[in-house]
């Protein structure tokens, strides 16, 4: 999944969940779900950051 992709479902994940009208098992799943997300979005951008470090280090 792309970063783009993973933030615009993390954005309607947390818009669902802030509405509060899931009830609790809704609620729960959407949490795990925004959790993965969250992770897939920090794990793209450590992705990032490492390759920027590795370029200015190469120069």
């Amino acid at each position: 999944m792309t970063y783009e992709a993973a933030r615009d479902e993390l954005v309607d994940v947390v818009r669902r969940l802030e509405s509060g009208g899931a009830d609790l098992e809704e609620s729960l799943r959407l949490w795990e779900r925004g959790e993965a997300l969250a992770a897939r979005c920090q794990e793209v951008l450590d992705g990032a950051l490492r390759r920027l470090d590795e370029g200015a280090r190469a120069d």
